[in-house]
């Protein structure tokens, strides 16, 4: 098929002989898979490149802080070796001439749905997994769009590029875990089909690190058993896998076969939704945190509103100069969506901690999630909170109008 024009391709074309293009793809099961992974190329960057096109050949770094982290890098950028969550510090001296901009959430919240709103047209079951990414399940839709699953999926990807200004990549395969490596074969661009025959044979030279949920130490922990690719555990039975591996070898070794049972599913949820900072300096003082816990309580806030969710407890995490985590949570009376009632919560557990220790970042997370429709409603211990509610609206309604810095709580001024 071609994935440019959708005209069907000979056996052994370089072409397609409709439209000229060379985006070919090829697949003995390409017609009847119905399992999609849809991942947005590089997107933070892509976003921002999208909205300032004299950047389109130039490394750009979205992220920021001397001691800050690479929230996302464009191809351009990875060629030097940047990478996604490597310290500021480390990325730009990859790339010296890099372009490094601060991310913007709400910008990249409102493409996010834009790819969203478009996979959504196509079929009911779109479970996202994050902003940029999702599981899309077709079956049955053939006969909705006059067309398999492939072609439709090649659609959407010139759709999304033709109205978001972003690319695709699409893995398309049985069940979602092949369809998420699949996704990930062909970058950026991409539209890559693992099948249920030859799923086993693509998967047995992979590392153990390719499965879900195997990472550095569980892959090391596999390499000293003698497990190092995905064909050495594969070939093991339940029992055998069970004496080798432990009450996770079974499931490890079915999933090194392809196999997941997982069903796409629109309902499911996060779990959390968090914002953090690193600071350019350890911070110590007390009041010096309070300074960057606030605006991080209204980012939350921002976040928990855009997706019509509440926090129904709040979450504090610090890491100290030596690289120690601390988390910290407390529950919340009545949900809420709020920043002041989130910095209010995360602050008196930020007192409890900031005893002379020195700390590198900090970060306020929403746990456990609520429906937002049920948040600041009030009570005979808090008549105030409907009062509270309406000021915080009016000010949301003034921002999205006239743009976030045109009103703000005098906590934030510096």
């Amino acid at each position: 098929m071609c994935r440019d024009c959708d005209a069907a391709v000979a056996d052994e074309a370089q072409r397609c002989e409709a439209c000229g293009s060379p985006r070919i793809v090829r697949h003995p099961e390409l017609f009847s898979l119905a399992i999609a992974h849809l991942d947005c190329d590089a997107f933070y960057a892509s976003v921002e490149k999208r909205d300032r096109p004299e950047l389109a050949d130039k490394p750009l770094i979205v992220g920021g802080g001397r001691r800050g982290v690479v929230t996302a890098a464009c191809y351009v950028a990875r060629t030097y070796g940047v990478r996604s969550a490597m310290p500021m510090f480390k990325a730009l001296a990859l790339c010296p001439h890099a372009v490094v901009i601060r991310p913007d959430m709400a910008k990249y919240v409102e493409a996010g749905r834009a790819v969203r709103s478009l996979m959504e047209r196509l079929t009911p079951l779109v479970q996202p997994l994050s902003i940029d990414e999702a599981v899309l399940d077709l079956t049955g839709t053939e006969a909705l769009h006059q067309a398999p699953p492939a072609v439709v999926l090649a659609r959407l990807a010139r759709d999304v590029e033709r109205e978001v200004r972003v690319t695709v990549s699409i893995g398309l395969a049985p069940n979602r875990m092949l369809a998420k490596m699949a996704a990930e074969r062909d970058k950026p661009r991409g539209f890559a089909v693992i099948g249920q025959a030859d799923a086993a044979s693509v998967l047995a030279p992979m590392p153990v690190s390719a499965l879900p949920g195997v990472g550095p130490k569980a892959a090391a922990r596999l390499a000293a058993k003698g497990f190092v690719t995905l064909g050495q555990i594969a070939i093991l039975p339940p029992p055998a896998a069970l004496r080798a591996l432990g009450d996770d070898g079974p499931a490890l070794a079915a999933m090194a076969r392809g196999e997941d049972g997982r069903a796409v599913d629109p309902s499911r949820e996060a779990k959390s939704i968090s914002a953090e900072t690193t600071f350019n300096d350890d911070l110590s003082a007390l009041a010096d945190l309070e300074r960057a816990l606030w605006p991080l309580a209204e980012k939350l806030s921002g976040r928990l509103k855009a997706k019509g969710l509440a926090a129904g407890g709040v979450t504090l995490k610090l890491k100290t100069s030596g690289f120690v985590s601390r988390t910290r949570h407390a529950r919340l009376p009545e949900p809420t969506q709020m920043a002041d009632t989130l910095f209010a919560a995360a602050r008196g557990l930020l007192a409890r901690e900031a005893t002379g220790a020195r700390f590198r970042l900090i970060g306020i997370g929403a746990d456990p999630l609520a429906d937002g429709r049920d948040a600041d409603r009030g009570d005979l211990a808090d008549p105030a909170a409907p009062k509270r509610k309406a000021m915080d609206q009016a000010m949301d309604r003034l921002r999205e109008k006239f743009g976030s810095g045109v009103i703000g709580k005098g906590r934030g001024l510096r």
